[in-house]
């Protein structure tokens, strides 16, 4: 397990005590796009009776879903998006074939995590001025000028991520497949179609059973998010849709609100600050910020959706000012006080209670197998948004310190909230697809839409247990 060093500096983003211990030593990899597959989910598996299926020959590696059937119906995919009867009828065509096969990503993740150079790390706050740093520590780091000048507590990342205000959305000139989704419908028997099923996803999205990144598949996450809403509201936890979970999912919800929307771009999209993300804490440290790569990376976390089905959704789309994409509609702000949470490693789940009451759900990323996280009851003890990253690489007289800027691709995301077990947060993530499905190093990892879902709704002192 990586060492980590407990420390805090005195910050200039968020008020926290420069004594209070806040660290975390996430895997730091670049943005990559994992596959998704039917993974196995030790705790749930019981409980969810989806037929699942994978088409691997599939480019895209995507995993299709079986609605309260026990016989498979056709397979669906991200690359299918409505089924061949309803697209020969109403003229929609198949997007293309994802350019990456599901072999060729899966390199793509094993050569990222072998790039992670991070021996020791923590998050910590921007310190305003070098007295707050001990000089006398092994592992201080005494920030460039240009650095110290830096100021990311009017960063637009998190308002990109969590405002809607002046973002307007509209129906007009939708696809016939977003008019489809926008109207479908539940029923026993139905055939399964990629339009009900982003529908469900946007349903458990909306009340708050985050099935993660909205892909038009049903995988992993779709799965959890569905036995946890089932849990939520006092149902059978079947993992099967029936009249009685429709009716709940659609219960607090506006008959009219539609799954997917269109938006018109504008210069503050266009102009916000892009760069590719290197490899290495030493590259990663000259950067200015560890900024969205591109339009599409930050777009995808602002509507909740995996890249590749917005780029899907948007072929040909060039992404200028003025241009109209079509978007996933996001849920509402939680209003939920969270006074305890319950990260579950066997559910890759983060359960949030307001009391005794199951408020949210969260797919989530608990340690791993060679760093696990520790089991026991703690409480958070500090919240920071767009914390800084303290990358310690090597061993010995080869140890490095590089302090990692702020942003959506920091090794820690956008926010760290440290827990009273020294080293160790709930904390963003720079690769929001990969949630549930990759490791950590014993810190607990969400979305960055998530994890500041639960920032808004939770305060010091609340309870982390971790199971």
């Amino acid at each position: 397990m990586m060492k980590i060093k407990p420390i805090i500096t005195a910050i200039s983003i968020a008020a926290v005590s420069a004594s209070v211990a806040a660290l975390a030593a996430p895997a730091d990899s670049t943005r990559t796009l994992p596959v998704r597959t039917a993974d196995a989910m030790p705790g749930l598996a019981k409980k969810v009776s989806l037929n699942v299926q994978e088409n691997r020959s599939r480019s895209d590696g995507a995993a299709t879903v079986q609605l309260n059937t026990e016989k498979a119906k056709p397979v669906d995919s991200m690359n299918q998006l409505i089924n061949n009867k309803q697209e020969a009828n109403q003229n929609v065509p198949a997007p293309a074939a994802d350019n990456m096969s599901a072999a060729e990503l899966t390199r793509k993740d094993e050569q990222a995590d072998r790039n992670d150079d991070i021996s020791e790390g923590q998050a910590v706050a921007a310190p305003s001025d070098l007295s707050s740093i001990d000089s006398s520590d092994p592992l201080a780091f005494e920030l460039p000028e240009s650095e110290k000048r830096q100021d990311f507590s009017d960063d637009p990342t998190i308002k990109n991520i969590e405002d809607k205000d002046g973002k307007k959305h509209t129906t007009l000139n939708l696809s016939n497949y977003a008019k489809q989704v926008n109207g479908a419908v539940w029923s026993p028997n139905m055939k399964v179609n990629s339009a009900m099923t982003i529908k469900m996803q946007a349903l458990l999205d909306w009340n708050h059973a985050s099935p993660g990144p909205i892909d038009g598949g049903w995988g992993m996450n779709s799965k959890k998010a569905l036995v946890n809403f089932q849990t939520m509201k006092g149902l059978p936890a079947t993992g099967k849709m029936d009249q009685k979970t429709w009716d709940a999912l659609v219960k607090n919800i506006p008959a009219n609100k539609p799954v997917l929307v269109t938006y018109t771009l504008t210069a503050d999209d266009i102009n916000t600050n892009f760069a590719t993300t290197p490899s290495g804490s030493e590259a990663k440290s000259k950067m200015k910020g560890l900024y969205y790569q591109d339009i599409k990376e930050m777009l995808g976390e602002r509507f909740h959706m995996d890249v590749r089905y917005l780029d899907k959704l948007n072929k040909n789309k060039k992404y200028a000012v003025g241009e109209t994409i079509t978007v996933l509609n996001t849920r509402d702000k939680l209003n939920q006080r969270i006074n305890r949470v319950v990260a579950n490693k066997a559910d890759k789940t983060l359960y949030a209670y307001n009391g005794d009451k199951l408020v949210a759900t969260y797919p989530t990323t608990v340690g791993s197998d060679a760093t696990p996280s520790p089991k026991g009851t703690f409480k958070i003890i500090n919240k920071v948004k767009m914390p800084w990253y303290k990358s310690t690489v090597g061993e010995g007289a080869q140890k490095k310190v590089h302090m990692i800027a702020p942003g959506p691709n920091n090794p820690v995301g956008v926010v760290w909230m440290g827990l009273s077990k020294p080293s160790y947060g709930l904390h963003g993530s720079p690769v929001p697809e990969g949630i549930s499905r990759q490791g950590s190093a014993g810190c607990v990892r969400l979305t960055n839409w998530d994890v500041l879902e639960v920032y808004a709704n939770i305060e010091n002192g609340a309870v982390v247990e971790l199971q």
